[in-house]
């Protein structure tokens, strides 16, 4: 058998569950433009809704691949979406926050996550999932976090928890901007860095004002740019202390290709329309994947879990906003104002 047979069985195998998880991924980018809300919110209820399908030999193969390799390519090109130079034209004071931010964010809500009651990795995914970029961070993190029974079930808990804040945030974080009295700067900033996915981010900035929007999408991407390095040192962090019924996850060598994109991006090495349509895909991907993995996930698992996760999430989501808003305050001087 010819390398290009082996090919074509493979896809053979795969297509039935891949193009089902497109689908879910269609309707879902469908109904949001149409109607609004979150579209990563869709993809899980409408995956859940084919649950069924997950125990079919036709679809599963498929579906898994989705929920997988499909994620990690969503991750590489969303490289596409940063630059180094528009970092830096917020500054080091900005930049400073955003680790600031994300460092404290991982490590106090990972300690939040213990006191509720939830396991190492389930802290660590849901605070980096608050910290960074929403359910971009937690599908990237919990590729390289160890693998239990409970991995998928908690990666679909802090995605639809994840999702449910950012929109929360993205309603009520403009309000607080002006009760506090922040200048467009500081709200651009301030919503930047604590609203957790990009498109939340970019509606609650342009809520305000179209200059804080583009500050707030800016400071979003600084953001992203994290997602390695923490992708990284999580992943060593887990492959020392892996549990007993954990299986080790390999190292996160898509995590290159993310690195790469966005050097070639920040060096011009990426036209603009490329850039534009590498976004869109990436955007996609992730849509795809998160469609996948909500046709894996049992309704009946979810409700088993119980109230504290999403206390975790939320707490964490708290300790972001007092963070962020306390330096953007008194941070005057050394952050945009």
């Amino acid at each position: 058998m010819t390398h290009f047979s082996r090919l074509a069985d493979q896809a053979k195998i795969l297509m039935p569950g891949v193009l089902l998880a497109v689908t879910v991924a269609l309707a879902s980018l469908f109904i949001s433009s149409r109607y609004g809300g979150p579209v990563m919110l869709y993809a899980i209820l409408f995956g859940i809704a084919f649950n069924f399908m997950n125990d079919d030999p036709k679809t599963k193969p498929g579906v898994q691949f989705a929920s997988k390799r499909i994620l990690q390519l969503g991750v590489i090109l969303l490289g596409a979406s940063v630059t180094f130079s528009e970092i830096a034209e917020l500054g080091w004071g900005t930049a400073l926050l955003v680790v600031a931010a994300v460092t404290t964010t991982i490590a106090a809500g990972f300690l939040i996550g213990r006191s509720a009651g939830l396991s190492g990795p389930h802290s660590t995914l849901s605070a980096g999932a608050v910290a960074i970029c929403g359910a971009s961070a937690a599908m990237a993190i919990a590729s390289v976090l160890p693998q239990t029974k409970d991995s998928e079930r908690n990666l679909i808990l802090t995605v639809v928890g994840v999702t449910t804040l950012s929109t929360i945030a993205m309603v009520t974080y403009p309000s607080l901007t002006h009760l506090f009295g922040f200048t467009e700067m500081q709200a651009g900033v301030f919503l930047g860095a604590t609203i957790h996915d990009v498109a939340q981010v970019i509606g609650a900035g342009y809520i305000v004002s179209d200059d804080a929007g583009a500050v707030a999408a800016v400071v979003k991407l600084m953001r992203v740019t994290l997602l390695a390095p923490a992708v990284f040192i999580i992943a060593m962090i887990f492959s020392r202390h892996a549990g007993a019924e954990a299986t080790g996850r390999a190292f996160p060598i898509f995590l290159f290709g993310f690195a790469a994109l966005m050097a070639a991006n920040s060096f011009g090495l990426v036209p603009a329309e490329a850039r534009a349509g590498l976004a869109g895909a990436s955007r996609f991907a992730l849509v795809v994947a998160v469609s996948a993995l909500g046709v894996k996930t049992s309704l009946k698992d979810l409700f088993e879990v119980g109230p504290k996760p999403v206390a975790a999430l939320a707490l964490q989501t708290a300790w972001l906003a007092v963070f962020v808003g306390l330096a953007v305050a008194f941070g005057k001087g050394v952050l945009p104002h």
